[in-house]
């Protein structure tokens, strides 16, 4: 059996086992799943890893700037959530749940399907507003429709905000407001870059203030993102694809904070993702196009220097991605002590502030 690359005491090393989902297990009491927002964006608790050592230090969210130098460079995803959940009816009358995965085109999009009965090819669903949907296909799990009017239009006007499956409460008109960044701009997005959901103006403005630059990539994060991982080997999962736009300007700001010493802090993981595969020909260039980059443990890190990140989901592909920067066992341990520390999870939960286990980074 082939090496796997994974950590071993905060450090990289090699051994002749797989590496299995159950690895990314913890146990979550399910009271610490946040089904509300805190009171304001940045009064949220934030965890500070450090990768080295494995130490923990309790902060607030608003304490982010001391972690910080005016050196260091934040970088944001600046997609916007759009009310993606849409019910619709057979002409029979059965009642069909639309989720939009990601638009296409004008009139044709991918879709999540619940009904109590298969939908065929050529089926047609009634939607709000007098429009419809034909059914044209599947694509794995997703279902290819065609709609009357065009995608992204259609649901702002018609759509729920898509809470996440762990969020058991319907959707809030507060919703539309906080589950989204305040930076939110390329709408696309059926589920929030959920980090980003920390900061607020006041908080921006203290940030620029203490010099500290920003950047922006663009990830339109999919309903794929909650799927979780059901081989037992990691290795065997394929990830769902996502739409990635790394600009030129972001890339030339990269430059010019290495340049000056300065390190690359991505703002969840989407943005890791984002750069990750702007560099996957080794160095940082404008994307534009698709990516199924799976980050997990023996990863080779090229771009980021630090995360600000949510707590993720066990065995989820989310938490890999953090195990790869910072060692498993330091963010399972630290996972452990968020427990304890009664901090609250999930995407209206708290935060962490993460620096990379030694060897996380590609020479």
């Amino acid at each position: 059996m082939p090496a796997r690359l994974v950590y071993a005491n905060g450090a990289l090393g090699s051994i002749s086992i797989p590496m299995l989902r159950t690895d990314f297990h913890f146990n979550l009491p399910r009271e610490l799943i946040a089904q509300e927002p805190a009171t304001e964006r940045s009064a949220s608790r934030l965890l500070a890893l450090d990768g080295t050592s494995g130490a923990c230090r309790d902060l607030r969210f608003e304490d982010l700037a001391s972690l910080l130098t005016s050196r260091d460079l934040l970088v944001f995803n600046d997609t916007k959530v759009i009310p993606a959940r849409v019910i619709g009816r057979r002409p029979s009358g059965g009642r069909v749940e639309l989720l939009l995965e990601r638009a296409l085109d004008r009139n044709l999009a991918l879709a999540h399907v619940r009904s109590s009965k298969g939908l065929r090819e050529g089926a047609t669903i009634e939607l709000p507003g007098g429009q419809r949907a034909t059914m044209q296909g599947r694509e794995g799990d997703l279902f290819r429709l065609e709609f009357s009017s065009e995608v992204i239009p259609f649901f702002e006007k018609h759509g729920d905000t898509p809470l996440p499956p762990y969020i058991s409460r319907p959707p809030a008109g507060a919703d539309r407001e906080r589950y989204q960044t305040v930076y939110a701009r390329a709408p696309g997005a059926v589920a929030a870059p959920t980090a980003g959901l920390h900061f607020d103006a006041p908080l921006l403005q203290r940030l620029g203030q203490a010099g500290i630059a920003h950047a922006f990539i663009t990830l339109h994060v999919g309903a794929g993102t909650f799927q979780p991982v059901r081989a037992d080997d990691i290795d065997a999962h394929i990830m769902h694809p996502e739409r990635v736009s790394v600009p030129h300007e972001t890339c030339s700001a990269i430059a010019a904070t290495r340049a000056n010493g300065g390190r690359v802090v991505a703002v969840g993981t989407t943005v890791v993702r984002s750069l990750e595969a702007a560099a996957a020909g080794g160095g940082l260039k404008p994307f534009n196009g698709e990516t199924r980059i799976f980050i997990k443990p023996g990863y080779k890190f090229r771009m980021v220097d630090a995360l600000v990140t949510n707590f993720h989901l066990p065995e989820s592909t989310l938490l890999m991605l953090c195990a790869a920067f910072v060692g498993r066992e330091a963010l399972l341990a630290a996972y452990a002590h968020a427990v304890r520390a009664r901090y609250r999870f999930f995407s209206y939960g708290d935060a962490m502030f993460i620096t990379p286990a030694r060897g996380a980074h590609a020479l």
